[in-house]
């Protein structure tokens, strides 16, 4: 947090908890995506990687990241003690390829003090809306 207003544009003062993944080891993966399409306030991502010696060559589970208007990619192993921080926005679609073992990572979001707050009030204005339309179909 202490870095939480030297980063451009971005004032940080708070983070999501934390979210844990574990991918079974069957080939599974996650799609190409964007952490924050929307502007919900996420602008960092931060992942931990859990995995004790993982050969990606073996094992797969590459975290590739497509930053935006590059012709290469940025492939990641999950590497055990691997820290990785990376914008959560259009910047940096990513996927993580199939997986061939157990594969563990720990992401954090950091967030956006201005984005944050009007994601919040956007998503209140929106769940009042969706009560007074309830309360006015109730008849």
């Amino acid at each position: 947090m202490y870095c939480g207003s030297r980063l451009g544009k971005y004032y940080v003062k708070e983070r999501s908890k934390a979210m844990v993944a574990c991918y079974p080891g069957n080939g599974t993966g996650y799609v190409r995506h964007v952490d924050n399409p929307n502007g919900d306030g996420r602008c960092i991502t931060c992942i931990y990687y859990l995995n004790k010696d993982w050969d990606s060559k073996l094992h797969g589970g590459i975290l590739r990241i497509f930053p935006e208007g590059k012709s290469y990619v940025a492939d990641v192993e999950p590497i055990f003690d691997r820290l990785l921080f990376f914008w959560s926005d259009r910047r940096n679609p990513h996927e993580v390829q199939p997986s061939y073992a157990t594969r563990y990572a720990m992401t954090v979001w950091y967030f956006d003090a201005e984005e944050r707050a009007e994601a919040k009030k956007k998503f209140r204005n929106l769940t009042d809306a969706g009560k007074t339309e309830a309360v006015l179909h109730e008849d």
